[in-house]
């Protein structure tokens, strides 16, 4: 998807959205789709802090660079589009280890699963250590 040009990008990022509804793994099949993203180690221009500075899922998809953030955000808004997790509780968490040296954005769906927090795609909430503390808490809701 991701060497495509723009219009065919967003065209099967509509069809994917429209496949999760059917799919008997659909957390596993968001991870999958989203996890070749290309990526950037960090976007100046989004602060997560502020929704403001966000751009649509639309213009993250014609920019065609993920860091951390937008990514854990694309993976949101794809699960918030769909009609099996429409009215879902989605919240990205802001996670920093004990010694504040490493962060990462989680998505956590329903509170019981979380993605992008490892390269394996969905784990039980449970198995997220005590050892992060939460940094920032996002709820996710349709784009604007």
């Amino acid at each position: 998807m991701f060497n495509q040009p723009v219009d065919e990008r967003l065209t099967e990022w509509i069809e994917h959205r429209r496949e999760l509804d059917q799919n008997s793994n659909p957390l596993q099949a968001v991870w999958d789709f989203w996890q070749p993203a290309p990526f950037i180690p960090h976007n100046r221009n989004i602060d997560p802090y502020h929704r403001k500075s966000w751009p649509t899922p639309w213009e993250i998809i014609e920019t065609n660079r993920y860091d951390d953030f937008t990514k854990t955000l694309m993976m949101g808004w794809t699960l918030k589009l769909t009609k099996k997790y429409q009215n879902s509780k989605i919240e990205i968490k802001t996670l920093v280890d004990s010694n504040r040296t490493k962060e990462y954005n989680v998505l956590y769906i329903d509170d019981t699963w979380v993605l992008n927090y490892n390269d394996n795609g969905p784990v039980d909430a449970t198995e997220i250590t005590d050892a992060f503390k939460l940094e920032n808490l996002i709820e996710v809701t349709s784009p604007r």
